[in-house]
């Protein structure tokens, strides 16, 4: 499966050469070291300078952060290394380390320790909290010592990266390495651990021009990477998404997936050479150094892969792990307030062999699928048992459990409940996405064609850009969102039944009153689910609406990005999810929804029986609701609120109405 990883570019720099990158942790900023001979901090929310110093008149090839420390250590081609504190720019210490240009420093993530290597062919540690002592040297390499960098899985051992063409492991405390790998056919440049799951992997970059996977435990080469036309200068493995990241002086950043090895992407911003790539665990940043800049793209989707059953109970996944929630697990005597992060136990469900894309409960909740990689897996919700797997870029469940996937733009399998296959259908079109629910849908880059699940005939075809679409629960209404707008459509399956009944053919439109628009709305939905005959959605400016009829209620102003999940009737909350796995509920009255449903249908009758089941405290809200709708006298007898009393009856005219209330 295609990652269709979403590329925004964040930042865009220009400047001298830059030799290194680096991210702060915790405060927005970048730290580039530049061929002439400086280091400056780029405050990428601001897109300004925010600090630079002045090193020396030579390259300063490798420069690091020290957040614990508030400094910066930069080694240059003067074979001095120098630690600022980023706050005061104060110079913290200056000291010739080596006796040839140093290539690369790097600092121990937990330990008062930075590594050294440099042209002379040494790799240098020193201890800060000895005064910056040199308390070892690695002697072995043949040729420039090019880049070291620690293993984050282990950190008492290390790599360097040589142009003698070799990569050597090495133990902090013994001077000789672990063992050698005759890693390229040249020098090489870079070399980067594998940080997620258990795989004992490194990636290696050369002037051949690939880069080589690793597998440091069997010592074998897993997978060359190639197609860059020059040398590979930098190589990462992503720390929060399946990907590798290569860098070359061909000018060209190329994106690889780190399970198929298949080139997913190719970046080249027109910035010549590539010298640096930097990144940092728990973000989805990429700082890119180049000849003529430095360059910031987030990579991928902030949506977590996350699906709520009708009883609460969430599954979501974390890279490859699943772990589940239980909302009802907050007890009664908890005082939930809206907006608020929900005290959730987080349970361990397993493992999933592929990295989830999306992740999706089937109707009744008894199974959930995984798609991710190009295949699909469906698994038991409580046991997180394989129940069935297959192939497939996409994977959509029908209303009542049966399910389709679409192999390629050209072939979509349906299946039973039983996970045997029924159908093979090749749409006369390109099938770049389908959607479940009541009929399925399979869209073209500029129409959507609804088919039923029984025999997949075409009941539909819309004309419409089609982003997401939304069932509600009673098959009788559907909303169709696209890039700008979403539209609400009630679906006649009498119409439908009754024509295809009759025998009669059905052109390449479709059943022509097959579906009937009720409302267009200018907003761009983000998530939405329905409630009833409400579809309740969340916007581009992250406000949570519902829309009833047409009409258009903001509900909360969110202030993050957050996720719909669900809506649990027994406790009248709608339930959201935001990047980071925290789950907040917002209190949404069925009753006052149903009591607003009736109005817009004219049973005024029905909805005056609703009315007592409303909270007092709303009952202004509801008058406001039938102001809107003109309807002036139901409203006065609804408003509690004096003042609100006394402008709706100065609209009537009728000032006895509410001179008690003044």
């Amino acid at each position: 499966m295609p990652l269709r990883l979403e590329i925004k570019r964040k930042l865009a720099q220009r400047s001298e050469r830059v030799k290194s990158v680096d991210l702060h942790p915790t405060e927005p900023w970048i730290l580039a070291s530049l061929y002439s001979g400086t280091v400056c901090i780029w405050n990428y929310q601001s897109q300004t300078m925010a600090k630079s110093f002045e090193v020396t008149e030579l390259p300063v090839r490798s420069a690091k952060f020290v957040a614990r420390k508030q400094w910066v250590v930069a080694g240059a081609d003067d074979m001095f290394i120098r630690v600022y504190n980023y706050n005061t720019m104060d110079k913290v210490k200056v000291f010739e380390a080596h006796t040839d240009y140093i290539r690369c420093v790097a600092v121990h993530p937990t330990l008062p320790y930075v590594l050294s290597s440099s042209d002379d062919m040494l790799i240098k540690l020193w201890d800060w909290e000895k005064g910056w002592m040199c308390t070892q040297i690695f002697e072995g390499h043949s040729h420039y010592v090019m880049q070291v960098t620690f293993n984050p899985k282990d950190t008492n051992t290390f790599a360097s990266a040589s142009l003698d063409r070799t990569i050597k492991i090495w133990n902090l405390g013994s001077p000789d390495p672990n063992f050698t790998l005759d890693a390229h056919q040249k020098g090489v440049n870079c070399v980067d651990y594998f940080t997620g799951g258990d795989k004992p992997y490194l990636i290696t970059g050369s002037d051949d021009h690939t880069a080589k996977v690793w597998d440091y435990q069997t010592k074998s080469c897993v997978q060359t990477l190639e197609g860059h036309t020059h040398n590979v200068s930098a190589v990462c493995f992503h720390p929060e998404l399946p990907i590798i990241i290569t860098g070359s002086e061909d000018g060209t950043v190329r994106i690889w997936h780190s399970t198929t090895y298949r080139l997913e992407n190719t970046l080249n911003y027109g910035l010549e050479r590539v010298w640096a790539i930097g990144y940092m665990k728990s973000s989805r940043r990429i700082v890119i150094g180049y000849d003529e800049g430095t360059i910031m793209v987030k990579i991928g989707r902030e949506e977590p892969v996350a699906s709520m059953d009708n009883s609460g109970k969430i599954i979501w996944a974390k890279h490859n792990e699943i772990q589940t929630v239980n909302i009802k697990s907050v007890g009664a005597d908890y005082e939930v307030t809206d907006g608020e992060r929900l005290p959730l136990a987080v349970k361990e469900l397993g493992t999933c062999d592929l990295y989830p894309q999306s992740l999706k409960h089937n109707p009744n909740g008894r199974f959930v699928v995984v798609c991710g990689d190009g295949e699909y897996i469906i698994y038991t919700a409580l046991a997180w048992r394989n129940r069935s797997f297959g192939s497939a870029l996409e994977f959509v469940w029908s209303s009542d459990g049966e399910y389709a996937v679409r192999e390629s733009s050209s072939k979509i399998k349906i299946f039973s409940k039983t996970f045997q296959e029924k159908r093979s259908v090749r749409p006369t079109f390109s099938a770049e996405r389908i959607f479940g629910g009541t009929l399925l849908a399979m869209c073209s880059n500029d129409f959507i064609c609804f088919y039923d699940w029984a025999e997949c005939r075409l009941i539909r075809r819309i004309d419409v850009t089609v982003k997401n679409l939304y069932w509600a629960d009673s098959g009788d209404l559907v909303a169709i969102a696209s890039d700008t707008s979403f539209y609400i459509l009630k679906y006649n399956r009498d119409v439908v039944s009754s024509y295809l009944d009759s025998g009669r053919p059905v052109d390449e439109q479709g059943v022509e009153d097959a579906f009937e628009l009720l409302h267009e709305t200018n907003e761009r939905v983000r998530t939405g689910i329905w409630v009833g005959d409400c579809f309740i959605y969340n916007n581009s400016s992250w406000r949570l609406n519902y829309c009833v009829g047409g009409e258009v209620t903001t509900m909360f102003h969110l202030d993050r990005p957050m996720y719909l999940l669900g809506y649990l009737a027994n406790q009248s909350r709608v339930y959201l999810i935001d990047k980071e796995f925290n789950v907040m509920g917002y209190t949404l009255l069925l009753s006052l929804i149903e009591y607003k449903t009736l109005v817009m249908r004219g049973d005024l009758d029905r909805a005056n029986e609703i009315l007592p089941s409303i909270p007092k405290e709303q009952y202004n809200s509801v008058a406001r609701f039938l102001e809107s709708r003109g309807m002036i006298e139901e409203a006065l007898e609804v408003a509690t609120d004096p003042d609100y009393r006394f402008e709706l009856a100065i609209q009537l005219g009728r000032l006895e109405a509410c001179t008690g209330n003044r």
